[in-house]
């Protein structure tokens, strides 16, 4: 089993900046990938970026490249989301999640945090 729990959401202006943290514990895998994803009201959860936990390697949704980073530092096995000149429509609850297959969709991560809230005020 592996347990991940989210924090550093709040309320920010347009423009401004926030850092999600997603820390994991139980069982972790090296090869396993780290996505984080975002579901605003009334609409489907989305993918937003995915790191391994190994290599590093990332990938970004482009409503969101160039804005936000994610990293990992494995020694404290977390995973972050630094998301800068942030927008309205980036408001939503962000999950993170882990599992074992390279992919965008979320049927495809096994396991999954509580959430944690972005509001972006204009």
């Amino acid at each position: 089993q592996v347990q991940l729990v989210e924090s550093g959401g709040g309320l920010v202006q347009a423009g401004g900046s926030l850092r999600l943290s997603c820390a994991a514990s139980g069982r972790t895998f090296a090869n396993y990938f780290l996505g984080w994803f975002r579901q605003a009201p009334g609409k489907e959860r989305e993918f937003v970026a995915r790191i391994t936990w190994s290599g590093g390697t990332t990938y970004y949704a482009d409503s969101v490249k160039g804005r936000f980073t994610i990293s990992r530092d494995n020694a404290k096995n977390t995973v972050y989301l630094q998301m800068n000149s942030l927008k309205p429509e980036d408001t939503a609850v962000y999950y993170c999640a882990t599992g074992g297959i390279r992919s965008t969709s979320s049927t495809m991560y096994n396991y999954w945090g509580q959430g944690t809230q972005v509001t972006v005020s204009s």
